[in-house]
């Protein structure tokens, strides 16, 4: 719904380079959101029990804090014209790369 609403309910609104900004944050957040379904499922029975169940749930905490501090400053960005949120968008994607080096440290524990 993001994307409809950038692509469509944006244009004419905002400059193309706000449309651009708009559109990364889109797709950030169905990326990161894609993950955070592919961890639920990779948690349920089956798959490594301790260590590697709690790094994917520390994972999927620091996958979400991404979503809201990357994805959500990019869009107040393009939103409100507001200048502040720019410094918060490196925090969310430093909370991305360890959400993925959580995965993967818990996809290599499950080969163990």
């Amino acid at each position: 719904m993001a994307g409809a609403f950038g692509a469509h309910g944006l244009r004419g609104t905002v400059s193309s380079r706000g449309l651009e900004v708009f559109q990364t944050a889109v797709t950030y957040q169905m990326t990161h959101s894609l993950a955070l379904i592919l961890m639920a499922v990779l948690s349920g029975p089956g798959f490594a029990d301790g260590p590697g169940r709690k790094l994917m749930a520390i994972g999927a905490g620091f996958f979400t804090a991404g979503i809201v501090l990357f994805s959500g400053s990019l869009y107040l960005l393009v939103l409100t014209q507001m200048s502040w949120p720019g410094p918060v968008t490196p925090l969310g994607g430093l909370c991305f790369m360890v959400g993925w080096a959580l995965l993967v440290t818990a996809g290599l524990k499950r080969r163990r």
